[in-house]
């Protein structure tokens, strides 16, 4: 979009400039390190990074300044957010106690997929992701199916946000995934990270594409109350029954 076209707030603007750029980085940033990253002087600066600090949307630490949680919680208040959780918590208690395994729940962020709830199971060995983990899209199992249920437009949408972009012979491997994975319905994948942990996920759908993924990060163990593909069928129709439940209360509108 033209800038001259819009009003600016140079205030804001750099402010939110600091927000995204400690937001894309996985280690704290000294003053220094955010005022060369950002082109710009000390002085602009460091009153926007002393209100963000009071405002609590960053904290300082021994080795810098890192972005807080704050920023997230307030996107968990946005209503489509808060009526997903209402609706995904009380099934995902249910699926983690009759699989034995942990699960959680991943959205869309920008060109990333977060995870915005888990739910521990009730056993004595598990595994589980952090709420807050984002990854880009097309490296995880959860993101590759929230983007294979996509309309073209947003999948075009999301790919100009790859940062950096992805090569033409890495888009087409990641759309032959996809259009894999939507003909399947599901993600049944090895984990590249940990070697006996299966990755299972199901779509939630809002219309004709996925608003979330509910995902089981499946712990090969001795003594698991089910299977693995017991544990993929009771996935998907958690899976589906929020989704039943999303378009009930919109029906309700």
């Amino acid at each position: 979009m033209d800038d001259k076209r819009l009003y600016r707030a140079p205030a804001l603007e750099k402010g939110l400039d600091i927000l995204e750029l400690l937001a894309a980085e996985e280690h704290p940033l000294t003053m220094s390190g955010i005022v060369n990253r950002l082109g710009r002087s000390t002085g602009e600066l460091f009153r926007m990074i002393q209100v963000l600090e009071h405002r609590g949307y960053v904290s300082q630490g021994p080795d810098g300044y890192v972005m807080t949680s704050r920023l997230f919680h307030l996107g968990l208040k946005r209503p489509p957010v808060r009526s997903l959780m209402e609706q995904s918590l009380p099934e995902m208690r249910l699926l983690a106690d009759t699989i034995g395994q942990s699960c959680y729940l991943s959205v869309p962020s920008g060109a990333a997929s977060s995870v915005i709830a888990r739910m521990e199971a009730c056993t004595a060995v598990g595994f589980s992701v952090r709420v807050g983990y984002r990854r880009p899209l097309y490296d995880t199992p959860s993101g590759v199916l929230l983007y294979a249920m996509q309309p073209e437009q947003t999948r075009r949408e999301w790919e100009a946000l790859f940062d950096p972009p992805l090569s033409e012979e890495a888009r087409a491997r990641l759309v032959a995934q996809a259009d894999a994975v939507r003909e399947q319905g599901f993600v049944r994948v090895d984990s590249p990270d940990l070697v006996g942990m299966v990755e299972l996920a199901a779509p939630i759908m809002r219309g004709d594409q996925a608003m979330a993924v509910l995902a089981v990060p499946f712990i090969r163990i001795t003594d698991a109350p089910v299977d693995e593909a017991a544990a993929l069928h009771h996935l998907r129709a958690t899976a589906d029954r929020i989704t039943n439940q999303l378009i009930g209360n919109d029906a309700r509108i």
